[in-house]
């Protein structure tokens, strides 16, 4: 039998172990070593014992064969939590490009280990008589803090620590005496911290359409014949796809299994885990960005000791460490949050079938607007498609109105609301009934600029204008720097420096002009800070304290408000005119999920598209919530330019504190891809298109120069990858940072 040799990651915690070792597998091991297994190998010198985990396996060694060692023992635990989390770091760092360490971190989020909770309590070691008088012998010598004490605990034989300790007002030493005395025991448990806090009401479970059913007892079947498969749930606003979530998971926890909820926006947390919670009781927890350390750290033991089914959060958790994954929920697929903007940027998605692939566990895609990738994938047969094309509990979709807003110009009207728009507000207002309106920005002003001389006032630090705020400042969103608004222009001294106008704050400014009786929400970037500010919003416009909601993207995804019957969607344009390739499928997303907060209960609802392009494509179809029509449309446009699904495509990303040093860099490294395009010998080659400047050359002082490499194979672009951090490591590059993005959600 041919020789068989392991890449390895060695369990040390050092930056400079950033890559695998590779060990001989021995004949009499062969049958027990695969991807994921823990092992014991010589390291070092001295042929230290160390535990080891296996990432990869070949039949060709990586260096002279002498210098290769045996892998010692395989280690009797197998495939741990841990070594699946080592594996599943591994493949991001192949997948997506970045070093071991960053990896690692991304899947192991709580590196150090923090103090565990421990509750105390005491127990009488004595019976009822014996204690009592024990307490008689001490109060004769004066020691009435013990006889305290004794005579609480022959009242009730335990009692919590701290309660002696405050209502006995009692000191610690007094009670190590009466243990050592043999009297009483001091008990530690642990405890965990829960940032989930007791919900009421129980979930009502609703009568399940034809079309859930099937979903669930698909998902349930294949399951139970040990092949789970990847379920792309294409369902229009309302058709309710949360119950199929529910339902499958539900059925996944009778089985002793546990479920990953994966949901775009920290903002949509309340809501689905109120639903959870009611339907799972305290099995259900969260882990986002506003957990602190020692609540994140605590989730992941709770769940690595099984003491919860279900984990719900943005894409980080993914990597909850379930010893029983049985299902991953994908929420909302569509979102661009889903992909990390930090290396290794990987992608919620894909990681998840990953991940799913390890665990034997199902996945299931959930969207009104599903991503052009998973519709694609789900055509050509890899996802199993499932539509459901109507509202559930009978409630119909609203009727959508695009107004033209040149045409509103025509006719003197120059108010961010038109005429349309303001009587239907006017009419919610006087039924009692909710109004949310959406703007694809936030803050108060888009830029500040000179009508003088056209003068853009622009962040020092990068390649970007500053934003106007309420207190007088203009603020970079990029690096934070903030400078107070001149009174003048600084380059001509005119007194026409003014702002572009377009931010949720001066929507609220002109409803309060317009509609001064109405009660105004505002949801956006800068409201959402704190902690509790998303729930604390959304609980008062789910109670009816305000009449009207404004805000960005993120009041128009996932949200159920029953009384919303009117959803203004203003300047509709704004994400349409971005300079990207996805600029069309998000302008449609984002349109057709705004749509779908209305008409959610029993009262038919309303949409009004204000925009200066009514007969774009994407405005048109979201308008018919034609997702087809859409597709069929922007799929078209993806395989002539070659931009994914149709294709895949690399970015490389060059930053740099020295402009040139960067743009010498990115020039090498294309000229290497262009290399690598010359040797392809599949039938269509790479193409290489830049380097260039990046459309934002310049953020927080650091230059930034990007080329992509294009190929109908995704598996060609890895191999183009490795060959340039292979280049990188040669020439050791120091002064030059070099990232990789595989299918970049926005354009460099």
């Amino acid at each position: 039998m041919a020789e068989r040799y392991a890449d390895i990651i060695v369990d040390i915690s050092h930056e400079k172990v950033d890559r695998p070792f590779q060990y001989r597998i021995p004949q009499e091991l062969s049958e027990d070593i695969y991807p994921g297994v823990r092992v014991h190998v010589p390291f070092g010198n001295g042929n230290r014992d160390k535990i080891g985990y296996v990432v990869d396996i070949s039949d060709r060694p990586a260096y002279p064969v002498e210098r290769i060692k045996d892998i010692a023992s395989v280690d009797v635990k197998g495939v741990t939590v841990q070594s699946r989390q080592i594996q599943i770091a591994w493949w991001l760092k192949r997948q997506y490009g970045s070093t071991m360490i960053a990896a690692l971190k991304t899947v192991l989020p709580v590196k150090q280990k923090l103090r565990q909770l421990e509750q105390k309590k005491v127990t009488a070691s004595l019976a009822v008589d014996g204690l009592r008088r024990a307490a008689g012998e001490c109060e004769e010598k004066r020691q009435t803090a013990k006889a305290r004490v004794l005579r609480a605990l022959a009242e009730d034989g335990t009692l919590p620590y701290e309660l002696i300790r405050r209502k006995l007002n009692v000191a610690p030493a007094t009670l190590q005496a009466l243990e050592k005395q043999g009297f009483l025991r001091i008990e530690s448990e642990s405890i965990y911290r829960n940032p989930v806090k007791p919900m009421a009401g129980e979930e009502k479970k609703l009568t399940l359409s034809e079309a859930q059913r099937t979903v669930i007892e698909d998902v349930l079947r294949d399951y139970r014949a040990g092949k789970p498969q990847i379920y792309l749930l294409h369902g229009v606003t309302g058709s309710g796809k949360t119950e199929v979530y529910l339902g499958v998971i539900e059925q996944m926890i009778a089985l002793g299994k546990q479920a990953i909820v994966l949901i775009p926006e920290i903002a949509l947390t309340y809501q689905t885990l109120l639903r959870f919670y009611r339907r799972f009781g305290d099995r259900v927890s969260v882990m986002n960005s506003t957990l602190s350390q020692g609540e994140k750290y605590d989730q992941m033991r709770r769940a690595a000791a099984g003491d919860i089914d279900v984990i719900i959060g943005p894409r980080s958790a993914l990597f909850t460490p379930f010893p029983a994954l049985g299902v991953i929920v994908v929420d909302e697929e569509h979102e661009g949050s889903y992909k990390s903007e930090n290396a290794p940027k990987y992608h919620a998605r894909e990681t998840a079938v990953q991940i799913a692939s390890m665990h034997g566990a199902a996945v299931v895609l959930g969207s009104a607007t599903p991503s052009l990738e998973a519709y694609y994938r789900a055509r050509k047969g890899e996802y199993r498609l499932y539509e459901m094309n109507a509202r559930h509990g009978g409630s119909t979709l609203p009727d959508v109105h695009i107004v033209d807003l040149r045409e509103e110009l025509r006719r003197g009207n120059r108010s961010m609301f038109s005429g349309m728009l303001r009587t239907l507000i006017e009419g919610r207002l006087a039924a009692g009934e909710q109004t949310m309106l959406f703007l694809n920005r936030r803050g108060y002003a888009g830029f500040v600029s000179c009508r003088a001389c056209g003068h853009v006032m622009k962040c020092p630090h990068c390649d970007v204008s500053l934003s106007e705020h309420t207190n007088g400042m203009l603020v970079c969103h990029y690096c934070g720097y903030e400078e107070r608004r001149p009174a003048n222009c600084p380059a001509c001294g005119s007194k026409y420096l003014l702002g572009f106008k377009a931010g949720t704050e001066q929507i609220v400014e002109a409803l309060h002009r317009e509609f001064p009786a109405a009660r105004v929400l505002r949801m956006d970037a800068d409201t959402t800070r704190t902690r509790d500010s998303y729930e604390k919003i959304l609980a008062a416009f789910a109670d009816e304290k305000a009449d009207i909601l404004v805000g960005t993207q993120m009041i128009v995804k996932g949200h159920d408000f029953p009384n919303v019957t009117l959803v203004g969607i203003l300047a509709a344009d704004l994400s349409l005119n971005r300079n990207d390739y996805r600029a069309g499928e998000r302008t449609f997303q984002l349109l057709t999920q705004a749509a779908g907060r209305a008409g959610r209960g029993g009262k038919a609802g309303e949409v009004v598209i204000q925009t200066y392009q009514p007969e774009h494509y994407s405005i048109v179809h979201a308008a018919r919530q034609d997702y087809r029509g859409f597709y069929e449309e922007e799929i078209l446009y993806r395989e002539l330019m070659q931009y994914p699904p149709a294709s895949h495509m690399l970015a490389v990303l060059a930053v740099s504190a020295d402009e040139e040093a960067g743009r010498e860099l990115c020039a090498q490294l294309a000229e290497q891809a262009r290399g690598r395009m010359e040797a392809c010998k599949k039938e269509r080659p790479p193409q290489v298109i830049g380097p260039a400047r990046a459309a934002i050359g310049k953020i927080s002082d650091l230059y930034r120069h990007v080329l992509y490499v294009k190929h109908e194979d995704y598996e060609t672009l890895v191999e183009i990858k490795d060959a340039l951090e292979l280049f990188c490591r040669e020439k050791e590059v120091k002064n030059v940072t070099v990232q990789y993005d595989f299918d970049p959600m926005n354009t460099y």
